[in-house]
């Protein structure tokens, strides 16, 4: 009778399952006619009478400043100068510039010079994917938020081509199965990672793990479970791609394992200007009372700039025993919105704490020459990301002349601090103590000796380069134009 009384229930439950799984694909097949039919009322023919080929890019902070914005101006530069037909869309969620100033300020920032105009997609909903919105599950939230976003994006322009350009795999399926289009990313930065897994199982106290989290057992395992569930899905949308770039190995080795979308897969190098820095005339150093430390990147949590300060601390602290020259500390980055600038301010109290105030000098925000000029002055580059997916900053230290100090792990150990014709191209470190021994024993060589390792770091730094993206960018989205 039990089994009588399951089969009854059985029954009408699968019948109910497939009525409803009928209905929702009719109606998400509604949805995307009604969409081609948007497209079709909005997109109008050129002079020619041919209708443009529309290429979107999701980056809603596309005025951002960081490397990932240089990969956007870069990458539409290219599409501009090999596709004559090709019109290009920024689905930008900065509301307070205009189309105008967002392209100036590529130029005036990275030394991109467009070919073409770009039009713009403003959108009103950029809050949804702030990480303060989700104080708790910051992922899923930002995830859906994006999702949200994107629908916004569709019906404001539904492009031929979409490209998410800043790691938004939850609008891929969007674009794809309702806006009809041919969907490609470049991915700076798997949204979760192994590693990321990895912290959590080993209750591993970290910025994106929280102490309260590591010490009760059962919150890490529910975390662990929710991140398990999380890489599942994220592996789910990223596996929609048609066309899958990544900016470096450690990258790649996350996607692979995560997408497993192998035959579609392929690495393009971030497009770093370093022609530019090379032109910077390499010299041997002509002052030897004061050196500079000089550290380039965004004011984000991730990037770790207390560890630098904590680490020219020391640094200075074992300097004063003896006669030594003076040292300073530059820390050049982008702030996008009050967060960063609050971070700027805890930096300048540790900076208070630690008595290095007269030592630390922060610019934010500045523009390029300035930047070179930094560069240009510095003895030792400065980077303290752990598992930075590349590392622009690092490539433009390099190339500029500074001898690098680099975080071992991520894109800087697996791609860009590597020996070049077995040669020392630069130095890695991994706490507080390796970075201020090792900025001491760069400071110990001699200036013939550093000017060798800058000289060996110049001759790596070309397989990032500008026309090196192009090519091997024009590559991997061909597919998408075919």
């Amino acid at each position: 009778s039990c089994f009588r009384l399951l089969c009854s229930l059985l029954i009408p439950a699968l019948f109910l399952s497939g009525i409803l799984c009928v209905c929702l694909v009719v109606l998400l097949w509604g949805i995307r006619l009604w969409i081609q039919q948007r497209k079709k009322q909005l997109t109008s023919a050129g002079k020619d009478g041919k209708r443009p080929l529309l290429v979107a890019f999701f980056h809603p902070y596309c005025n951002a400043g960081g490397g990932g914005e240089r990969v956007l101006w870069c990458a539409i530069r290219t599409l501009q100068k090999k596709y004559r037909n090709v019109t290009c869309v920024v689905y930008a969620g900065d509301r307070d510039v205009t189309g105008e100033e967002i392209v100036e300020g590529a130029f005036r920032r990275f030394n991109i010079k467009l070919i073409h105009p770009v039009k713009f997609v403003f959108l009103e909903k950029r809050y949804l994917v702030e990480a303060s919105l989700y104080p708790h599950f910051t992922l899923l939230g930002q995830s859906l938020g994006s999702v949200f976003l994107g629908w916004e994006a569709l019906l404001k322009c539904v492009p031929d081509i979409y490209i998410d350009s800043m790691g938004y795999a939850f609008t891929l399926p969007l674009f794809k199965y309702l806006g009809g289009c041919r969907v490609g990313c470049y991915v700076h930065y798997p949204t979760i990672s192994t590693d990321m897994l990895s912290v959590v199982r080993n209750q591993d106290t970290r910025f994106n793990n929280a102490a309260f989290i590591t010490n009760n057992p059962l919150f890490s395992k529910f975390k662990l479970l929710y991140y398990y569930f999380f890489a599942f899905m994220y592996g789910l949308v990223g596996s929609c791609s048609d066309v899958i770039m990544v900016n470096s190995s450690w990258t790649l080795n996350h996607i692979l394992s995560l997408w497993r979308a192998g035959a579609c897969t392929s690495v393009v190098y971030p497009p770093c200007d370093v022609q530019t820095f090379l032109d910077i005339p390499l010299e041997e150093e002509k002052s030897t009372t004061e050196y500079s430390i000089v550290s380039v990147s965004q004011f984000r949590p991730e990037k770790d700039h207390p560890l630098q300060i904590r680490a020219f601390a020391k640094l200075l602290k074992e300097k004063r025993l003896g006669q030594q020259p003076s040292l300073k500390l530059i820390l050049i980055g982008g702030c996008r919105n009050q967060q960063d600038e609050e971070r700027v301010n805890n930096l300048k109290h540790l900076c208070e704490e630690l008595g290095v105030s007269n030592n630390v000098t922060f610019r934010i925000n500045i523009p390029f020459e300035e930047l070179k000029r930094h560069l240009a002055e510095a003895t030792i580059g400065l980077h303290t990301m752990w598992n930075e997916h590349f590392g622009i900053g690092v490539v433009e230290c390099m190339a500029a002349g500074t001898v690098i100090l680099a975080h071992n792990s991520g894109g800087p150990k697996l791609d860009i601090v590597v020996p070049y014709e077995g040669h020392i191209t630069g130095f890695l470190a991994e706490n507080e103590d390796n970075y201020a021994e090792t900025m001491a024993y760069i400071l110990s060589l001699s200036p013939e000796k550093r000017l060798e390792i800058r000289e060996n770091a110049r001759r790596s730094v070309h397989r990032f380069s500008d026309q090196h993206f192009e090519e091997t960018f024009l590559l991997s989205v061909e597919p998408l134009f075919k």
